[in-house]
């Protein structure tokens, strides 16, 4: 029995030392990605969201939905075989406004994301880094800026531009950083004095080589989990502008179709609002679900707490 024991033994070691060996090899995205494959709900929205960013690529390529603008039947024509979710009072297709409207959707969580985190890895690298008054400066900055709601900051740079999914992109990337360089700010101030910095330091780094070259690759896990949050964001928002008549104009998306559906309802006229919605509510819930499973897998300690 003791030597059966003795084999037991030495196989969970060797396997222990393996799975080690393995973890080892693998990077911080690796390892992450190994996590997240063991997620089923995780996979199946990542899914989602990739199904919906193939949906956006083909409408902007011209593939699918391109004659969105086209009469394809009668005005206010129900579901059918033909038409799966109905037509619209001018007898375009539903179908074809909501896979438009995934386009737009997408592009702008995507175009967001690129304004706002550039400047919230900047603001929040440097006051972490550099901290004294430097850091008290961007701190104020921030807490100042994000003291407005946000909507009320939509609202304003919307109006001083103008209507338009170009307006859209710049108000959500100029109000959406903030939280990004709270996080990225806090990181840092935890890295810039562990020991892989300070022998950087000691081989000659400068501050910027130990800044963009040490520290914020490893607080890059950070950007994915704000990527993946702002998506979301940016498209409840946009669907806000554009309910408001203050974003998407000449064309349609989400939110201008539950707009043109608040005075359908009265007449019976329910799909236009009911594919929109759906469309919104399946791929923000992927978001948010994913984003939840992205911070656990890249952030292991933060598992189970809010």
């Amino acid at each position: 029995n003791k030597g059966n024991m003795n084999t037991v033994d030495a196989t969970l070691t060797n396997d222990k030392k393996i799975e080690v060996e393995s973890i080892k090899g693998r990077s911080l995205i690796g390892d992450a990605w190994q996590r997240l494959k063991k997620e089923k709900k995780a996979v199946l929205c990542l899914a989602i969201v990739l199904f919906y960013a193939l949906i956006a690529l083909l409408s902007w390529w011209g593939v699918i939905a391109a004659d969105w603008g086209k009469e394809v039947g009668a005005s206010y024509s129900p579901p059918s075989s033909e038409h799966w979710l109905g037509t619209d009072i001018f007898g375009r297709s539903v179908l074809q406004k909501v896979i438009h409207g995934t386009q737009i959707a997408m592009s702008v969580g995507l175009i967001s994301s690129a304004i706002a985190i550039p400047i919230g890895v900047f603001f929040g690298a440097v006051a972490g880094y550099f901290g004294g008054w430097i850091d008290e400066l961007v701190v104020w900055f921030y807490t100042t800026f994000s003291s407005v709601p946000q909507i009320m900051l939509l609202m304003s740079i919307a109006f001083i531009l103008g209507k338009g999914i170009t307006t859209v992109y710049i108000a959500l990337g100029l109000t959406s950083w903030v939280g990004l360089a709270r996080l990225i700010r806090g990181e840092v101030m935890k890295h810039k004095d562990r020991d892989y910095v300070q022998a950087a330091g000691s081989l000659g780094a400068g501050h910027t080589r130990k800044l963009f070259k040490h520290i914020l690759p490893n607080v890059s896990h950070i950007v994915i989990i704000f990527t993946s949050l702002q998506f979301q964001v940016a498209i409840k928002s946009e669907v806000i502008l554009s309910y408001l008549g203050l974003g998407v104009s000449g064309q349609p998306s989400w939110g201008t179709m539950i707009d043109d559906a608040k005075l359908e309802l009265a007449r019976d006229v329910w799909w236009q609002l009911a594919g929109a919605t759906v469309a919104m509510f399946v791929v923000v819930l992927a978001f948010n679900i994913l984003g939840d499973s992205l911070r656990d897998a890249l952030d292991p300690k933060l598992k189970g707490k809010d």
